[in-house]
């Protein structure tokens, strides 16, 4: 699934081709992705002026003066920006017509979402898809202190904790992986039981390897591609994530694989106490 550095790297890269242009059509194809499409979103649409874009976790946001299209990738999504007259292929799914351009969202497995949120029912972080997120990792209002103070009755393993998304959002199961590693926490530790000096770590460590993996395009997983058609990289330089058996870059002892929340974990036993 693609997880934050994904969701940025795509914004970043449909921004300059959205933001200021006035969408011409929309075009919805079947019913819908994850959810039914907004049955009037091409009327809603046509005509009007993108302001902005913008990402609240791995959702990425399309700003109008009367509402916000939400739009998640899903566990196979991604988007292109392309010629106009580009025929659709079998799991495309939905275009965004500006100018010459369109944004074509693609999504194999229809886990995906293209949601409309009108401002008449108030911010879009009222949304409840969104409302229930927690901090954004790479924002000021994530420190250590704050990740502290809301860990202290939490038993789940930090892992979990991370995953979870109501604390921080958008540290997902691969940066988890290798921010933990960073940090040199193991991953199975209670999140209440971590001290503040070992959050500073953690926070620091979730800052780098988030900003590290955007810097190098994301990682190129099985379904995800880049708004250009091109790969990350940040794969390359993974310390433990996909990594089983291999040695540890630091201490050469084998990488190690777990189950947490039906989810693969991977970590140092010698680097991370």
């Amino acid at each position: 699934m693609p997880e934050l550095p994904e969701v940025e790297v795509t914004r970043r890269g449909v921004a300059p081709h959205l933001e200021g242009q006035t969408v011409s059509a929309v075009t919805l194809r079947h019913s819908g992705l994850r959810w039914p499409f907004p049955a009037d979103l091409p009327a809603k649409l046509a005509g009007s002026k993108i302001r902005a874009t913008g990402r609240r976790g791995k959702y990425l946001l399309i700003d109008f003066d009367h509402g916000t299209l939400i739009i998640h990738l899903g566990m196979s999504g991604h988007l292109r920006i392309l010629p106009v007259s580009t025929p659709p292929q079998k799991h495309d799914h939905f275009d965004l017509v500006v100018g010459g351009q369109l944004l074509r969202m693609t999504d194999p497995r229809r886990f995906g979402a293209v949601l409309w949120h009108p401002h008449e029912e108030g911010a879009v972080d009222s949304h409840i898809l969104l409302r229930g997120l927690g901090v954004e990792p790479l924002e000021e209002k994530f420190t250590a202190q704050e990740l502290y103070r809301l860990t202290r009755n939490r038993r789940a393993p930090i892992k979990q904790v991370l995953l979870a998304g109501d604390i921080v959002v958008g540290v997902g199961n691969i940066y988890a992986s290798e921010s933990l590693f960073r940090a040199g926490i193991n991953p199975k530790t209670p999140a209440g039981r971590i001290g503040l000096a070992r959050y500073e770590k953690l926070v620091h460590a979730i800052r780098v390897t988030l900003a590290a993996a955007i810097e190098q395009g994301g990682s190129t997983l099985r379904d995800f591609m880049a708004v250009d058609g091109q790969s990350g990289y940040f794969q390359q330089s993974y310390f433990v994530y996909d990594r089983a058996g291999a040695p540890c870059r630091v201490c050469h002892a084998p990488v190690r694989q777990i189950r947490q929340g039906q989810r693969s974990t991977f970590y140092c036993a010698n680097c991370q106490k």
